[in-house]
């Protein structure tokens, strides 16, 4: 993708706006006047005025209070511009980098080109591969303007709409493993696999060593699942489910999931483009709006393929792996087991379960689950909330079998489908989702994320180093 119009030239001839290192900008560079070649000429060079303040000081881990003063106010001042420019042209950006919706960009690639065609509207490849050398708490932060970007366009029902709808569609991995999977039945990916059983097919997670925990790689593993089992017509149910774990306190046992993984956003490999926001537009809506086959303009039920779902819960399933339940029509939990969404504890939002939360369990539960970190085991009074089945471990098995025998008729997926309209409209989705974005881009970036999230991974450590002195 090229830069559009001429403002990249100004710009380069002009060497950026002067800036200070206090980060301040000339207002007239600054001032948009809502025509899209001088607003992003003038954008383009007030994060050039920015990119030289930043470059004068040293790495992030390094800077003194003062410079980290600098810093601030230099990124508050071009994501000033920023937010100004995608309030007046964020269409017409989409409609540049879609060729008027004729083309279908994912999400990742959305936002690579903008870099482009817009220069300092969102990082550059060089600067994202330079923030990954370090650790989440010692970058710049630039993961906040592509969360903004991703923000302004969902917001916008026209390109919101269109980009929602791209990312319904099949990944190419699925297209790619779709023959394979149709003749032999199964497919072995990284971190899940996934095996077609009768009517139904079952996608098992399986992250030993870290409870089976949503890292980048588990991720694009059950897009493509996902995408597997919605696009085999002779399958009419799927079944999401942990494999069994290594991990010392549950070796042996099966564990749905332990949610997002902790260390990898530590250590700065949980992309928020990919992962904290791909994962919602991603397998975890395909779960509950289905898979988009045609991306010609049409009625719903001739472009989507929607299925039934059953999860089935043992030992746990947390963050993450409870947000999932929400988006499925029958949840088996095996006694003992339970359920939480410790969004206050880990400091970032919990993807669409503020959405889909409220409308299961009731506002007043939801709060306490959300804001206070209440746990819904299998033997509370709420548990009917959650759970619509509790069985012993030995009768797991059987139990999955009877609830995919009970979603297998051919009415089931038409009246789901009728019934995910009603309670959740893709646009009521894309609204939040939009919002979602700006406030999960500013969350993982946020001091207390970054201290709780460092003193949860130091807790890990130590307890690793006794483990090993005790062998």
């Amino acid at each position: 993708m090229t830069p559009h119009g001429s403002h990249l030239d100004s710009a380069r001839a002009s060497g950026g706006a002067p800036a200070g290192l206090t980060g301040g900008f000339d207002d007239d560079a600054r001032r948009l006047t809502g025509g899209f070649d001088d607003d992003a000429r003038r954008l383009t060079e007030c994060a050039a005025g920015a990119e030289q303040v930043l470059a004068a000081l040293p790495s992030v881990p390094r800077r003194s209070a003062g410079e980290r003063a600098r810093a601030a106010t230099a990124h508050a001042e071009v994501r000033r511009v920023r937010r100004d420019f995608l309030s007046r042209h964020t269409e017409t950006v989409y409609d540049l980098l879609t060729d008027r919706l004729t083309r279908r960009p994912r999400l990742p690639e959305l936002v690579d080109a903008a870099a482009g065609l817009v220069p300092g509207l969102v990082p550059t490849r060089e600067q994202m591969a330079a923030e990954r050398r370090f650790v989440q708490a010692e970058r710049e932060g630039r993961e906040i303007d592509q969360g903004r970007f991703c923000g302004a366009v969902l917001r916008s029902p026209t390109a919101g709409r269109h980009l929602v709808e791209t990312m319904l569609g099949p990944t190419p991995r699925a297209l790619e493993l779709l023959d394979g999977f149709r003749s032999e039945g199964r497919a072995e990916l990284d971190t899940v696999h996934v095996e077609r059983r009768g009517a139904a097919a079952h996608v098992e997670f399986r992250n030993p060593r870290r409870l089976n925990a949503e890292n980048a790689r588990l991720i694009a593993d059950l897009d493509t699942a996902v995408d597997l089992v919605l696009l085999d017509d002779t399958v009419r149910v799927g079944v999401l489910r942990g494999g069994i774990v290594d991990h010392p306190a549950h070796r042996g046992r099966r564990v749905f999931s332990a949610g997002v993984d902790l260390t990898d956003l530590r250590d700065g490999r949980i992309p928020l483009v990919d992962f904290l926001i791909g994962r919602e537009l991603g397998y975890v809506n395909k779960l509950l709006h289905g898979l988009l086959t045609d991306s010609a303009p049409g009625a719903g039920s001739e472009r989507i393929v929607t299925k039934p779902w059953v999860g089935a819960v043992d030992t746990f399933a947390i963050g993450g792996g409870m947000q999932l339940l929400l988006a499925l029509d029958h949840v088996v939990a095996e006694e003992g087991a339970y359920v939480s969404l410790p969004a206050a504890e880990e400091g970032i939002v919990p993807g669409v379960g503020n959405l889909r939360l409220t409308r299961q369990t009731g506002s007043r539960l939801a709060r306490q689950i959300v804001l206070g970190g209440r746990r819904i085991a299998t033997t509370d009074p709420e548990a009917s909330t959650v759970y619509d089945e509790v069985v012993p471990t030995d009768r797991m098995d059987e139990a999955v079998e009877r609830a995919v025998a009970g979603l297998s008729a051919p009415a089931v997926a038409a009246n789901r489908r009728m019934l995910t309209l009603a309670e959740e409209p893709l646009d009521h989705f894309r609204a939040y989702l939009a919002e979602f974005a700006f406030a999960q881009a500013d969350r993982a970036y946020a001091p207390d994320v970054l201290d709780k999230v460092e003193r949860r991974w130091q807790e890990r450590e130590r307890r690793r180093a006794a483990r090993g002195s005790r062998t």
